[in-house]
C-alpha cells in the first residue's frame, strides 16, 4: 500500500483555511455588543459664544448608537459648552438627554437631545429644564410637524439645530479612537478641521414652534 507524504510545514490543508474563512465571516457579522470608548481633543473657537477654550472629551459609543448620532452628540456638547454642561447616559437611559446642565442639587438648567425625540419627551423636558435644545441630523422639518400636533411645553421656546448630513459623513470617515478637531463657529457657519481635511457647514437654528 502506497505511503502517504507527510504533510509540509506550514501548509493548511483546504478544509481548515475553509473553516478559518468562515470563522472571521461569522465574526465580522456578529452586532456589536461592548461599548467602544472615542477620544476628543478639541480646540473650540466658538466667536457667536465668545468660548475660546480646549477640550478633552472621552465619550463611550453604546453598542446601538450609530456614527452620526455619536458626532452629533460630539458637536452639541463642544458648540454648548459651560461649567457644568455633561453626556447624559443617552441610549442606556432613557430619562436623561444625550447632554445636559445641572445644579449641585439636581435642577436641570440645560436640557440638549439628540435626533428627533418624541413630543411628549421634549414636553416633559421643558417643564424640567430652563432652557432646551434639540440637535436635529435627520428631517427637522419632520419633527416640527410631528410636534405641531401635540401640545408641547413652551415649544416656541425650543431651539432645533439643524446639523447637515454632509458634515457628519466627512467626520464619520475620518472617525478613529482618538481624534483631533480644531472646530470653530462666526455667525451660525461651523469648520471642523479634521484628519488634515476642513469641512465647513452651516448649521441654522430655529423655535421648534412659532411664538404663539
Amino acid at each position: 500500500m502506497p505511503r502517504r507524504a507527510p504533510p509540509i510545514a506550514g501548509r493548511r490543508c483546504r478544509s481548515d483555511v475553509s473553516r478559518t474563512v468562515a470563522h472571521r465571516r461569522r465574526a465580522c457579522d456578529r452586532p456589536r455588543h461592548t461599548t467602544v470608548l472615542h477620544r476628543f481633543q478639541i480646540a473650540l473657537a466658538d466667536v457667536d459664544r465668545s468660548v475660546y477654550t480646549d477640550l478633552d472629551v472621552r465619550v463611550a459609543r453604546h453598542p446601538s448608537e450609530d456614527v452620526p448620532f455619536l458626532l452629533t452628540r460630539v458637536l452639541a456638547f463642544a458648540l454648548e459648552h459651560t461649567e457644568g454642561l455633561e453626556f447624559g447616559k443617552g441610549l442606556s437611559d432613557a430619562d436623561e438627554p444625550a447632554v445636559w446642565q445641572r445644579t449641585g442639587d439636581g435642577r436641570v438648567l440645560t436640557w440638549i437631545d439628540v435626533g428627533s425625540p418624541a413630543p411628549d419627551r421634549l414636553h416633559r423636558a421643558a417643564k424640567l429644564g430652563a432652557r432646551v435644545v434639540v440637535y436635529c441630523h435627520k428631517r427637522p422639518d419632520l419633527l416640527r410637524q410631528r410636534c405641531a400636533k401635540e401640545n408641547v411645553h413652551r415649544a416656541e421656546e425650543i431651539v432645533v439645530v439643524e446639523v447637515p448630513s454632509d458634515l457628519l459623513d466627512a467626520l464619520g470617515a475620518r472617525l478613529d479612537r482618538n481624534n483631533r478637531w480644531d472646530l470653530s463657529r462666526h455667525e451660525g457657519h461651523v469648520t471642523v478641521v479634521a484628519g488634515g481635511a476642513a469641512i465647513d457647514a452651516a448649521l441654522p437654528s430655529g423655535p421648534l414652534a412659532p411664538p404663539t
